[in-house]
């Protein structure tokens, strides 16, 4: 940390941060127009930051390093005595007032560098998805099959395979059909960074598979040209994504879950459920 002495002896570097700080605001009043609220926000953001740049005796933008900015979202996340400990989306906030303001004074020839271009805002916790029950799970897989029609025992086998195995959207789609084809109750999955796995099935899983690939995909696939996909859509292509996504929707809806289900929160169960046993 450079010393207060340090600083005095390199001072002179452009502008009091003051009055930076209100050419800036000023800035984003007049040019880009933001909400009171959040011009509130951004006052107060930077006078805390100005606050604790002249605590180290920081008063002229050219003085400022990356290590001071750093250090105040350090502080933010930290808290003081007339502070309380910022959680990451607020320090977020803040960090991004700061780093507007470096922005501009450098694009404004205020100054010749930018000592928070590498700051970046610290990242919000992600935040896993309630897991579903299994009596909610059952409904789920009622509801994905309306009927014994070719589509509705693919929508059954999709969502059946989906929670057996904990696939994304994109490797259940992307199944082949000799991916089934490896071993009895195994599925071949491409995931991420084409990196294989393989997932058993489960016998209710393999049941409905089954029986769409038997009953269901034969009359799916001759609409179209011959595709190797497991999942077929009505002209006999590849099932697309967005498909895949209203299959899963339309069978919330009928079990009456609504908006709480998604492939993401079909992933979680899944995890959630093996690990109960």
């Amino acid at each position: 940390m450079v010393g207060r002495e340090a600083r005095t002896a390199v001072s002179g570097q452009g502008p009091d941060l003051d009055p930076a700080v209100r050419a800036y605001l000023d800035h984003l009043t007049v040019e880009r127009g933001l909400a009171a609220n959040t011009l509130a926000a951004y006052r107060r953001d930077l006078r805390r930051y100005t606050q604790f740049l002249a605590d180290r005796g920081v008063r002229r933008v050219g003085e400022v390093r990356p290590n001071d900015v750093g250090d105040f979202l350090a502080a933010l996340r930290r808290g003081d005595a007339d502070h309380p400990a910022l959680a990451a989306g607020s320090a977020g906030r803040a960090v991004v007032a700061v780093r507007g303001l470096h922005r501009f004074l450098a694009r404004d020839g205020i100054t010749d560098t930018n000592p928070a271009s590498e700051v970046r805002p610290p990242q919000p916790p992600r935040r896993l998805p309630k897991a579903i029950s299994v009596d909610e799970v059952l409904r789920l897989l009622d509801g994905a099959a309306v009927g014994e029609g070719p589509c509705s025992l693919r929508d059954r086998a999709l969502v059946e395979l989906l929670y057996a195995t904990g696939a994304r959207i994109s490797e259940a789609i992307g199944l082949d059909v000799d991916d089934l084809a490896v071993e009895p109750g195994v599925v071949r999955l491409l995931g991420k960074g084409s990196r294989e796995r393989l997932v058993p099935l489960g016998s209710y899983a393999c049941e409905a598979v089954d029986a769409y690939l038997v009953r269901g995909r034969p009359a799916l696939a001759q609409r179209g040209r011959g595709s190797s996909a497991v999942f077929v859509n009505s002209r006999g292509g590849r099932l697309s994504r967005q498909s895949a996504w209203a299959v899963l929707r339309a069978a919330a809806e009928r079990a009456g879950l609504g908006t709480r289900v998604s492939p993401h929160t079909l992933r979680h169960s899944f995890a959630t459920h093996l690990l109960d046993g």
